[in-house]
């Protein structure tokens, strides 16, 4: 595949910027299998995804760079996501603590806030994760 199907939708991993970079190169090397969202993200803007969906990834400069096919949806509690999914998202944690730390910084950061509208925003054990496992074909 030489160029991005413009059927497909687009899939955007955190805000441009330095945090994309790192996750899309992730996903083309190999290493980043997984990604986790708020539940409550897709209740509010989209359908939670399916397995067999298909998905064009963009990097910061939203140039289409691979295709993504969803092989695992799950939903766990925060304080429940299991150590295979955090291992599995290819950014160096070793420990499920360390997945958190790195999401909650994320989800608590005043971009995140602002894009949500709610500067008080606030994930607790009980908040709702979609876990998603795909697979990686490059363009």
């Amino acid at each position: 595949m030489n160029s991005a199907d413009p059927a497909l939708p687009l899939s955007e991993y955190a805000f441009p910027g330095p945090l994309r970079d790192r996750l899309v190169a992730a996903l083309l090397d190999g290493s980043k299998t997984s990604t986790s969202s708020l539940l409550s993200e897709y209740r509010e803007n989209e359908p939670l995804p399916k397995v067999g969906e298909r998905a064009v990834v963009v990097d910061s400069a939203g140039q289409p760079v691979a295709v993504e096919t969803v092989t695992r949806v799950e939903i766990h509690a925060l304080s429940d996501v299991p150590l295979d999914h955090a291992l599995a998202e290819g950014e160096g944690f070793g420990t499920v603590r360390e997945w958190r730390h790195a999401h909650e910084g994320f989800w608590h950061s005043q971009e995140f806030r602002e894009a949500l509208g709610d500067p008080g925003f606030h994930v607790t054990d009980e908040t709702e994760i979609v876990c998603v496992r795909m697979s990686i074909q490059a363009l």
